[in-house]
């Protein structure tokens, strides 16, 4: 069998493996990831709104 294949097969064996010890954690503070999608969502519905009102705004005239 071609390593590249084999390696490309096992590939997610090895990432599913590492992705948590299993002991959950008590959690004492938003974490850096939900932190970072709430401002995303703040700036999309801000950017929406923005490119809705210029659309409005557009048609008035």
């Amino acid at each position: 069998m071609n390593p590249r294949l084999l390696a490309l097969l096992l590939a997610p064996l090895l990432v599913a493996a590492s992705g948590h010890d299993g002991h959950p954690r008590p959690r004492t503070a938003p974490e850096l990831s939900d932190v970072a999608l709430f401002v995303f969502a703040v700036i999309a519905v801000w950017l929406t709104r923005r490119a809705l009102r210029r659309r409005a705004a557009t048609r008035k005239d």
